[in-house]
Parts: C-alpha cells; sequence; structure tokens
C-alpha cells in the first residue's frame, strides 16, 4: 500500500510540476514572428503577450504611459526576454547587427520609441541591463491604430526580397523599424 501511495504522490507532483511549466497557460502566453530573406536566412523574435484586460479582474488597463511607463527601458512583452537572433547581418533602421542571438527592449514614448537591440541574453526580462550591454539604440516609427490590439503583437511585413518590417502592436499603438539583410 505504501508504494502505491509514493508512486500516486509522484505521478501528482510530475503533473503539477507538468501543469506549471505549461507557458501556453500564463497570463502572458509565448508567441513568435518569422521574417524570412529570399536566401533562406531568417530572423526569429520570441516574445511573451501580455493582453490589454488585466488577467485577474478582466477590466482594460492603460497600456502605454500607465502600466508600461513612458520614458522608461521595457522588455517588450512580457515574462522571459525578448529574443531576437538573425542568420542574417543586417541592419536595423541603419544600425549594423551582426548574425548572432540578442534580447530586445524598447523605450515608449509619446513620441518617438526606440528600439534596443542588446548584446545580454538568457536573462528573465527584466530589470534591463543597462547601456554598457546595447548593440544599437534605434528610431522607431510609430501610428495610432484605428482598433485596439488586445493582445500585445510582434510580427513581420516582407517589404522586399532582402527586407522586412518589424511591427509592434498594442492598445492603439503601432511602433515599426525597418530590417534590410546586408
Amino acid at each position: 500500500m505504501r508504494k502505491l501511495a509514493f508512486a500516486a504522490l509522484i505521478v501528482v507532483t510530475l503533473a503539477c510540476i507538468a501543469s506549471a511549466q505549461d507557458k501556453s497557460k500564463r497570463p502572458s502566453p509565448p508567441a513568435s514572428a518569422h521574417c524570412a530573406f529570399g536566401d533562406g536566412k531568417t530572423i526569429h523574435v520570441d516574445y511573451s503577450s501580455p493582453r490589454m484586460k488585466d488577467p485577474k479582474t478582466g477590466q482594460p488597463r492603460k497600456i502605454f504611459g500607465g502600466l508600461v511607463p513612458y520614458d522608461k527601458e521595457w522588455r517588450t512583452g512580457a515574462n522571459e526576454a525578448t529574443t531576437f537572433v538573425t542568420t542574417a547581418d543586417v541592419t536595423v533602421n541603419g544600425a549594423n547587427v551582426p548574425a548572432g542571438s540578442y534580447t530586445l527592449f524598447t523605450v515608449p514614448s509619446e513620441g518617438t520609441w526606440k528600439l534596443i537591440i542588446s548584446k545580454k541574453t538568457g536573462e528573465w526580462g527584466i530589470p534591463y541591463p543597462g547601456e554598457k550591454d546595447d548593440l544599437a539604440r534605434v528610431d522607431m516609427k510609430k501610428e495610432t491604430l484605428s482598433k485596439p490590439v488586445e493582445n500585445f503583437t510582434i510580427s513581420f511585413d516582407k517589404t522586399g526580397p532582402k527586407s522586412c518590417r518589424m511591427k509592434l502592436e498594442w492598445e492603439t499603438t503601432r511602433a515599426y523599424v525597418d530590417i534590410s539583410e546586408k
């Protein structure tokens, strides 16, 4: 009987661990975006997608200038740091980014946003590791969306065989940068 109880305890414990590690059940589930260049080289972004509605109350939240303060480094999503992996040497709004793995941060603002490409990888999304680890800081263009976007989203639009536009959308804001393969 003891062996059976012990075995049941192990099964329940393993089930709890597996459930706790299921990232899709988080209030800000994992998401990804991808850009493929004409020569097979790619950019891949992994991030967590928070929601406009508070996961505890279901009430809408003020995102930019509220939950996400203006003029401070933001992890560009939730949970683990947002990763940016490119297999091509690229330029991001004119800044040279060699092929490799990076972390993305942004500085939202009422005016121009900044995209931060950090050389430091593998950390939790906060705190921001500091400017000493920045590979580049580039201006992002910003526009107001006609309809609110509930789920924070990063996506790519193909703009040519060797270029794409990376867009960040949430609430009624779209911020974007142009990326070209070198």
